[in-house]
């Protein structure tokens, strides 16, 4: 065959010889509906303060900026660098990023960039944006909303952590300690035998880690002990969307960071109801027995919102030295303890751990590759609003992701299969052959799409 000489590329290239595509559909659906309320308007002025007048290096339009953020969450790509790959590569996501075929997609540098320029509560502005959408079809209501809490691992490494007293790395540490023990040049086996001996390794108020303070030493739900963070949902129990995303330290307690969730989700409840006639606040707060205390079912009490939190078995109360709790607290028990009350516990489960899954098996974002509580949560308040659009997009096309399309054809021929098995023989006597049922037969094993063999053996030539 010989060798394949190079071909010289064009000089010139119409512009109707450039590849082109229809789009993705769920892209092309999304599209459609951030247009027909003016996403890109709407982003532009809330981010006009943070873009130069008139000199300057061109810089990313907020619509396209979002918009690459909502392909991170959509596409399960955890790093801004994977974004702006699938954005060069991709002509359906150019299209939806609204990218000219002759117009280089953004570094990812720039998004970096992007994304540290623009504060927090902008990126909170369009997580508001979008909760109105929800509200204008009826996909979020506010009365119930379940709290809970799951740990992301953080971009930093248990081996770079030092004191905060001595700034020593503990490598280090370790070998002062064996030299205070008696072991003037301790080897590598000697430092680890010392430090399994040692009771209390790592503790937060004695080691930090230079390059991610707000990385707190905590267990994660696979055992393993690592530098993390914790994130902390709101979602509305009628619909599932979420209400509020708030970031915590690690290391603080449920019955801590519920205050600060709890009361993000009562404002972002009323800021989506801003256009609203009569809005309906926040009435109830559900959660596991991690957010119980005598402290939170006070507080829940004092602001008037009914509390459905589990409680656990802490045996015979005294309430002598805290009697105002003791009133809360049993009629937080007697609420759990109704059929209302484990229903919604039941709910709970569901709807929680579905938007876990979402934001950060599925997302991407259950190992940060940001740092600092600042860049993480402007991230996922953006994944948190493409969740919110997926509901959307649900009750618009019945899918909420791009990738829920892969098995609909699979769907309709199951389908097809079905309806061809119940109307076999009618269809016999217009003259369809049977070897065309049979085949999709063969198509489907019988384990994937059973049929009822009783059915079939009924039917008569002459039904």
């Amino acid at each position: 065959m010989g060798t394949r000489e190079p071909d010289q590329s064009p000089l010139w290239i119409a512009a109707s010889d450039l590849p082109t595509s229809p789009g993705h559909p769920f892209y092309a659906r999304l599209n459609a509906v951030l247009d027909a309320h003016g996403f890109d308007r709407f982003a532009e002025d809330q981010c006009r303060e943070f873009y130069a007048k008139v000199m300057g290096r061109p810089g990313l339009p907020p619509g396209q900026y979002f918009r690459l953020l909502l392909v991170g969450y959509f596409e399960g790509l955890d790093a801004e660098r994977g974004i702006a790959w699938r954005a060069a590569d991709s002509l359906a996501v150019r299209s939806f990023v609204r990218l000219a075929l002759h117009e280089p997609a953004p570094d990812h540098s720039t998004i970096s960039r992007t994304r540290r320029l623009i504060n927090v509560e902008t990126h909170r502005a369009v997580f508001t944006w979008v909760q109105q959408r929800l509200v204008e079809v009826g996909l979020l209501k506010g009365k119930t909303v379940a709290i809970d809490a799951t740990t992301l691992e953080a971009n930093a490494a248990m081996r770079s952590i030092v004191r905060r007293d001595t700034a020593e790395t503990y490598p280090e540490f370790l070998t002062r300690l064996a030299k205070a023990s008696g072991i003037e040049t301790p080897t590598r086996e000697d430092l680890a035998r010392l430090d399994r001996k040692r009771k209390k390794k790592t503790s937060n108020q004695d080691w930090t880690n230079p390059h991610d303070p707000d990385a707190k030493v905590t267990k994660m739900k696979d055992g393993r002990t690592h530098l993390a963070h914790k994130a902390e949902h709101a979602v509305d129990l009628e619909t599932g969307a979420i209400v509020a995303v708030s970031l915590q330290r690690a290391d603080q307690g449920d019955t801590t960071t519920i205050v600060e969730t709890a009361t993000a989700a009562a404002e972002q409840v009323e800021n989506a109801q801003a256009d609203v006639k009569d809005p309906q606040p926040l009435d109830e707060i559900i959660a596991d027995k991690g957010y119980h205390s005598n402290q939170t079912m006070v507080d829940l009490d004092a602001v008037g919102i009914r509390s459905y939190v589990a409680e656990p078995d802490r045996g015979r109360r005294d309430w002598s030295k805290e009697p105002a709790a003791q009133a809360p607290v049993y009629a937080n028990r007697r609420r759990i303890r109704g059929l209302r009350g484990r229903r919604l516990m039941r709910q709970r489960g569901e709807k929680i751990e579905r938007s876990f899954a979402h934001l950060y098996d599925t997302g991407g974002m259950r190992r940060t590759h940001l740092r600092g509580h600042a860049n993480i949560l402007k991230r996922l308040l953006i994944h948190a609003s493409g969740f919110n659009l997926g509901l959307v997009l649900r009750q618009l096309i019945g899918l909420g992701t791009p990738r829920g399309l892969q098995g609909r054809l699979a769907t309709i021929l199951a389908t097809l299969f079905v309806v061809l098995i119940a109307s076999r023989c009618r269809l016999a006597a217009i003259g369809i052959s049977h070897r065309f049922i049979e085949a999709v037969r063969d198509r489907f094993s019988p384990t994937t799409f059973p049929v009822n063999s009783s059915a079939e053996a009924t039917c008569t030539p002459g039904c």
